[in-house]
This record gives C-alpha cells, structure tokens and sequence, in this order.
C-alpha cells in the first residue's frame, strides 16, 4: 500500500512538472516593409513589322533566290519571274514612245506656219502623252518581274516553287517577312487595374503624366516559367476599352537579339501596379484558417503570454500574406510550433528572426 502511495506521488509530481514547462515556439517581430507591387498579366508576341509578298505581275516563276527561315534584306531578290514578255512590251513601247516623239516635232514646226490645224497637232500631243505613260508602265511590269523584299527581317516558308505561275495580286501570299527584333507583346490588363497603375506611376515618376506610364521597365516570363533575359518599354495603351471584357491592350516593345520570342507565342508580363509604404506582411506557416475560412496569428506578449488575432489577408506574396490591418512595429507572431499553442497560455519564445529585417518587397499579383 506504502509503495502504491508512493508511486501516485511521483506520478503526480512528474504531471506537475510536464505542465509547468510552457511550449517553446519560435517568434519573428512584424515590421512596416516599403512594398512595391507588380502585377503579371498574360501577353501574346507580335512582329513589329510585317509583309506579305505577292507577284504584282503574271508569269511564270523562274527562280527563288533565298532559303526559307533566313533573314533577308530590304530590296534582296527573293523570285525572279520570267522576264522576256515584258522586256517586249518594253521595246514596242520605247518604239511607239519614239515614234509620237518624233511626229510632235515635226508638228511643232508646222503648226508655227499653220500647215497642219491645230485639231492635228493636239492630238498628236495626245498620243504622245500615251506613249510616254505606256512606256512607264513597260518599265515598271519589268522591274516587278524581280520581286524583292519590302522590308527586312525573317521569311518564312515559300508557298510556291520554281516553274509555278504566279497571278498578279493573286490571294494568296508567296512568303511572309517578320521583323522579329524587336518584337511587341501585346498584354491585356482590366481597365480598373490600369487606373490604378496610372495614379501609382504618376506620383512616383518626374515628367508628364502622359509619359509617366512609359518610365518602368516591363518584364516577361516564357511558355516554360522562364524568365527572359531583356526588360521592354511600354509602348502606348489602347484609347478604349472592350466593352465584352472590360480590358485594355498595352503594347510592350520588347528586344529580340536572339529571336528566342517568336510571333504568337504566350507570354506572361510583369508590370508595375502601385506601392504601400507601410506594408505587413505575414509568413504564411504563421497563419491559421479556422472553419468560417478567417484568418488569424497568435502573438506573444512581453510577458510570453499568446493571444489570438484575427485579420483580413489582402494576398499571397512570394509566401506572405500582405494585409492593410495595422500591427505594432514589432509585434512577435508565433511562426514555429503554432500547433503546440492556444490563446491564453504562456510559452517559453525564441526569435526565429528569418524576417525581422526591413527589406524592400516586390510582389506579383496574378
């Protein structure tokens, strides 16, 4: 019976001693972070310039004079028609042209004596005026036998090979020339978040407010979640909204050095949307959800005693939570062994300190 006694004793003073050690949890303290926000928003490449090559003559098509995927230049050959039908319409026009030159003159000197009337000698001018716009149009069908680029940039694949007849505006194109450096992206944004970007920019940026928007650098992640490693400048914003969407397209210019962006690819954007000068922000381990989906933190007094507080998480920033709700500077949340703790109780706090620096934030919003 004496031993039983004297084992309840222990029992009882090993409880009491496991209730008397409190918790340990590790703590950071809260501090106001100047934030500047970015928003990321969906884009679609597009070439800066572009033409489609059609024959402005008929003929048949003798030679292709480039490789398909290169990079051709203003004015380089790209087909050659055949030329000798138009090099004879050139010649019977040089001789028309020739012939109403000369029987002008003559008529010049006679209409001085009045041998001819002056009805002859108009419509001698007449003809001449055709022969020498004739003769234009000879020239220029056989210049456009050589059918060259417009502008440069990359061609793609030939829709036609050597002997194909080729029809003066015809539909369909012969090849397509991009210019691919630099490229546009398109991004469509909501017209209300452009507002917002639009006040934001135009308290932090010098100059007019017109021009406030084209100050910031604009970034772009790939297909793959790669970043691409050039910054663009935005162009221009369209003058309305979509009235089906409520969006507005901006145009980026955006360098191509290496044409790794290719016309029609998607693309993500980032640009900058606003800032806070005294932004909280919270680890996300430190945050509770209860079953009404409310957020909460447990903090810890000077005394080491935890209490609960609930407040409104605006968003997710790289694994913290930014909230408009005001905290003391320096407030201790509880961010490791949250599990082990509820409001009232007391612990034994230790400073994680992983974010009690003040460091400048940039967050993206999806």
């Amino acid at each position: 019976m004496a031993l039983m006694s004297l084992a309840g004793c222990e029992n009882s003073k090993s409880e009491v001693k496991v209730q008397a050690d409190p918790p340990r949890v590790g703590t950071i303290s809260l501090h106001p972070e100047t934030l500047q926000l970015k928003v990321e928003l969906p884009g679609r490449t597009r070439a800066t310039e572009g033409a489609e090559i059609r024959p402005q003559v008929t003929g048949i098509l003798l030679k292709k004079a480039f490789d398909e995927g290169a990079y051709v230049k203003k004015g380089q050959l790209l087909y050659q028609i055949d030329a000798a039908p138009y090099r004879a319409a050139l010649a019977r026009a040089h001789a028309n042209y020739h012939s109403a030159e000369a029987l002008i003159k003559r008529y010049k000197t006679l209409i001085e004596t009045s041998a001819i009337s002056r009805q002859q000698f108009d419509d001698a001018q007449s003809r001449f005026m055709e022969a020498k716009a004739d003769l234009e149009v000879a020239q220029i069908n056989l210049d456009y036998t050589r059918i060259v680029a417009p502008i440069s940039g990359r061609i793609g694949r030939s829709s036609v090979t050597q002997g194909a007849l080729v029809i003066e505006n015809q539909s369909s194109a012969l090849a397509v020339i991009q210019q691919l450096d630099p490229i546009y992206v398109d991004v469509v944004q909501p017209a209300s978040m452009l507002l917002q970007r639009k006040n934001y920019l135009s308290k932090h940026s010098a100059g007019p407010k017109d021009s406030n928007e084209h100050h910031s650098a604009v970034y772009v992640a790939l297909e793959d979640g790669a970043k691409y490693g050039y910054a663009g400048k935005l162009q221009f914003s369209e003058v309305q909204v979509d009235e089906s969407t409520g969006a507005v397209t901006l145009r980026v210019l955006m360098p191509n050095p290496e044409h790794i962006l290719l016309p029609g690819m998607f693309v993500r954007a980032e640009l900058e949307s606003g800032s806070r000068e005294q932004a909280i922000l919270i680890p996300q381990k430190a945050v509770s959800r209860n079953s009404r989906g409310e957020t909460s933190v447990f903090l810890v007094d000077s005394e080491n005693v935890v209490s609960e507080r609930k407040f409104q998480a605006e968003r997710l920033i790289q694994g913290r939570w930014l909230t408009d709700e005001p905290f003391a500077p320096g407030s201790r949340i509880i961010v490791n062994g949250i599990q082990h703790v509820k409001a009232g109780m007391k612990v034994d706090a230790y400073d994680v300190g992983a974010t009690a620096d003040r460091l400048t934030s940039v967050g993206i919003t999806r």
